[in-house]
């Protein structure tokens, strides 16, 4: 009866997701049809991770949008390759950093002295070497912007840690997990390759068939939401709760 009585709430739960995902298609149907068909036909596409805007705009929209989406194909072609370049450079032909910019530094420094003195027999000026300036506002900004990313982590950690949400707890586990064994087959300038490669591929690789990725996402969607259901009634209901949470009810 006890396993007859959990099934049955399992198909409750899971009837319950299919109708949260298909409610913009079965319900308000008076509604949808006083509306123009392009904007109800808009409402009935799911888009992955809730996207209400395009894959442009998502990516901030400028040049570096441009970049990731092969829009401007010559400076992707530029940034790509020179990514390229530096992962050959230090991966396979295990050139360190210390070297590179102490023999950058040498050459960018024998030019410059040969070049200061040939000027006085060419009769030119010497070279110009321009001085850095960063606004004072622009510093702050980033000091600001990087102070409150870094708070809102450690508060989104604290919550984590305290146990007060086991499922962003058991993702973040399972993140971490991954991350290791993946860190564990390939060194940090190779991990950086490959992500700096996957952001010049997925995301125009996503445009160009964002329709038919949105599709199997929603079904993707629809079923890990059924598996959490039942992982949940099964195992994460008979988790007993931690003496916080008796302390705030009180």
């Amino acid at each position: 009866m006890a396993e007859h009585a959990e099934e049955s709430k399992v198909e409750a739960l899971v009837e319950k997701i299919k109708e949260e995902f298909h409610d913009s298609s079965s319900s308000d149907s008076d509604h949808e049809k006083s509306e123009p068909s392009s904007s109800s036909i808009k409402a009935k596409i799911y888009r992955l991770f809730g996207r209400e805007q395009p894959v442009h705009k998502v990516l901030g929209g400028g040049k570096p949008a441009d970049i990731f989406l092969w829009r401007n194909k010559k400076a992707s072609a530029v940034v790509l390759g020179g990514a390229t370049a530096i992962w050959i450079l230090f991966e396979l032909m295990e050139y360190h950093l210390l070297t590179l910019v102490c023999h950058g530094l040498i050459i960018s420094l024998v030019i410059l002295f040969l070049y200061s003195n040939a000027t006085t027999f060419i009769h030119k000026s010497p070279p110009h070497i321009p001085e850095v300036s960063i606004p004072e506002d622009l510093t702050v900004n980033i000091a600001l912007s990087l102070r409150y990313e870094i708070n809102r982590a450690i508060a989104c950690l604290r919550e984590i840690a305290l146990g007060r949400d086991l499922k962003k707890f058991l993702a973040i586990i399972a993140g971490l997990w991954l991350l290791s064994v993946v860190g564990g087959c390939c060194n940090f300038v190779t991990l950086f390759y490959i992500v700096f490669v996957l952001l010049h591929t997925v995301p125009f690789l996503y445009e160009k068939y964002e329709d038919k990725v949105d599709a199997f996402a929603e079904k993707a969607m629809v079923e890990i939401k059924k598996q959490y259901a039942v992982f949940d009634t099964k195992v994460l209901s008979k988790i007993p709760k931690g003496p916080f949470k008796d302390k705030k009810q009180h």
